[in-house]
């Protein structure tokens, strides 16, 4: 780790460091960041190990990078950061590090919570409502399954999987309305309502919404592929070869004949 720091502080040396490097600040990096933590989640997808190891070092350069940018600013450094987070999961596990106890994984995230208001109140923070510190930066679909997980908190959600997914068809009606209509906006807005909607069910369903659509994505780019293929092969190119090419692939990926 020390070397790691001590390369870092070297990169952003003003005299013999790198001028790429020089020249970031904390919004142009914020970027890399993102695509770092990305790329983690998608070697995990792929239950690539090797790739994990190496995309897990670069996540933690980001960490690096911000905390030596913070450093030169005087604001914080990296051994900072370090014992703020230990000092954090401390106080968040007192049913590990203290005398408490919690009965399951459901109980603990709300304690968690309870506690996470507990020091913004301790620190005199201005209270934000239950949803105002949902990060507006996280992808939409997480953060409309966070905000439904908020809500729910104080009662606000359907009792069971039924109401949710009858929110879904009371949705797309309306989308259908706003269709018929022909105004854009409200067709906007609608088409946001139904994957909220989906969303919410998903969360009752236990299902992740994010991590369900990458799927998705991955399936739609096989399957797509094979009909690529089929087409460069001859095998024909209308709009019903197609069709039934990407029904060959459901069908393969699926283990039919």
């Amino acid at each position: 780790m020390n070397e790691l720091l001590a390369i870092m502080a070297r990169l952003r040396d003003p005299a013999h460091g790198c001028p790429w490097d020089l020249e970031q600040d904390f919004a142009s990096i914020a970027p890399y960041t993102l695509e770092e933590a990305y790329e983690v989640a998608d070697a995990i997808e792929r239950a690539d190990l090797a790739a994990l190891e190496e995309e897990l070092g670069d996540l933690l350069l980001q960490v690096v990078f911000h905390a030596q940018m913070a450093k030169e600013a005087g604001a914080f450094d990296f051994e900072r950061v370090v014992r703020g987070i230990s000092a954090k999961m401390i106080r968040r596990h007192p049913h590990v590090f203290g005398d408490e106890s919690v009965a399951d994984a459901a109980s603990q995230s709300v304690r968690w919570e309870d506690i996470k208001a507990a020091e913004k109140a301790a620190r005199g923070a201005a209270p934000a409502g239950l949803l105002g510190d949902v990060p507006i930066a996280l992808p939409a679909l997480a953060r409309a399954m966070k905000l439904g997980r908020r809500a729910a908190r104080i009662g606000f959600d359907w009792p069971d999987r039924v109401g949710a997914r009858a929110k879904v068809d009371e949705e797309l009606g309306e989308l259908d309305e706003a269709i018929a209509g022909g105004d854009r906006a409200r067709v906007s807005a609608e088409f946001g309502d139904v994957l909220l909607a989906l969303a919410n069910l998903a969360r009752h369903l236990e299902v992740d919404a994010e991590g369900a659509l990458r799927e998705a994505n991955g399936r739609f780019t096989r399957r797509f592929g094979h009909v690529e293929r089929q087409v460069a092969a001859g095998a024909g190119g209308t709009l019903e070869d197609m069709e039934r090419h990407w029904q060959d692939a459901k069908r393969q990926e699926r283990g039919g004949a």
